[in-house]
């Protein structure tokens, strides 16, 4: 396999990520785990709560996680439990206080974990690979190795995400870190793959898709905003899905309006490329992007956020982003 079929291989894992990261925030997974990177102190996670009991004659291995009087304890050793609970082998959870197992949560969770260490691996063999490039382009191999830090770096915003219960900031921080990565990995193919595009460098052109790749990302900053505000609102008690948006705060009508400014913005580029034949055809996919995200974000309010409709609007957005952010590789690399 050549090391443009692995980059592409890496990128492919790191958007399953993606995928499997809104389908933890569809689901509400995000706490299905209280522990990282085990769940639960296992590698492979409990099924029932009867695992996650203190019971007699059980025995538990080292940093195993019970839940006892709504509370998770540590095993501070390998132990045999006793006819009555000895609080000497245990130990506070202290990372948190969420004490909730829901087996759908933990395994839901737990797959985006695995999905992640995948796309870790994934990342480190095209490191591996890209030795063989340092003499062709040393910064392939240099970004490649970037982007192994940066899937660690990644992780362990993953577990300050678990640690803080959620924090809205840091989920924000953790989704724009993945786009980061698709970026490196984007630029690493484009640098490994020496064929001419088929387009017209234009400096207007260029200068306005960096503008809409900017105007994205501020969307979804908004939209993890809006999407803060719904897990508010079901924290809250508000079951009725009709419900979660019947009073929404400012950063709905700001993600709201944006959103025709990313469209108009993009529609500019589309009619401009159309106009003088400048060869992008990339653009034909943002716009259908475009309109597949209004439509999701319009089922969302006016269809009372229909199954998947929220997941499905993320990962339109991380595609966008990524099909963006080629777009300006092509455009620089004519400047050569």
């Amino acid at each position: 396999m050549n090391f443009n079929k692995i980059a592409k291989t890496a990128l492919i894992f790191v958007y399953l990520v993606i995928i499997a990261g809104a389908l933890v925030r569809m689901t509400g997974s995000g706490m299905g785990c209280p522990d990282w990177p085990k769940c639960f102190g296992y590698y492979i996670p409990p099924t029932d709560i009867k695992e996650l009991t203190w019971a007699e004659n059980r025995v538990f291995k080292k940093g195993m996680v019970i839940i006892k009087d709504e509370a998770l304890f540590v095993a501070k050793e390998d132990c045999l439990t006793g006819k009555t609970f000895d609080a000497s082998q245990w130990e506070p959870y202290t990372k948190h206080d969420y004490a909730i197992f829901n087996p759908l949560h933990t395994w839901v969770e737990y797959g985006n974990r695995l999905v992640g260490a995948l796309a870790g691996l994934a990342c480190f063999i095209m490191a591996v690979a890209s030795f063989r490039q340092w003499k062709k382009n040393k910064k392939i191999t240099l970004l490649s190795w970037l982007v192994v830090f940066l899937m660690g770096f990644q992780g362990w915003l993953g577990a300050t995400v678990v640690y803080s219960v959620l924090n809205p900031l840091k989920i924000t921080i953790h989704m724009v870190m993945a786009l980061v990565i698709v970026a490196f990995i984007l630029y690493i193919i484009h640098l490994a793959n020496p064929r001419a595009n088929n387009v017209v460098f234009n400096p207007m052109f260029r200068n306005i898709l960096w503008i809409t790749l900017i105007l994205t990302l501020v969307q979804v900053v908004l939209g993890t905003q809006v999407r803060q505000f719904v897990d508010e609102q079901v924290k809250s008690g508000v079951s009725e899905s009709s419900q979660w948006l019947s009073n929404p705060e400012i950063s709905f009508y700001f993600h709201r309006t944006f959103s025709i400014v990313v469209f108009l913005a993009n529609l500019f580029l589309y009619l401009r490329n159309k106009r003088f034949n400048l060869g992008f055809g990339k653009i034909n996919w943002v716009m259908l992007l475009l309109l597949a995200e209004i439509v999701s974000g319009m089922a969302m309010y006016y269809i009372d956020f229909p199954f998947g409709s929220q997941a499905i609007h993320l990962v339109l957005a991380s595609i966008l982003f990524g099909i963006q952010f080629y777009m300006i590789l092509e455009a620089k690399k004519q400047t050569a």
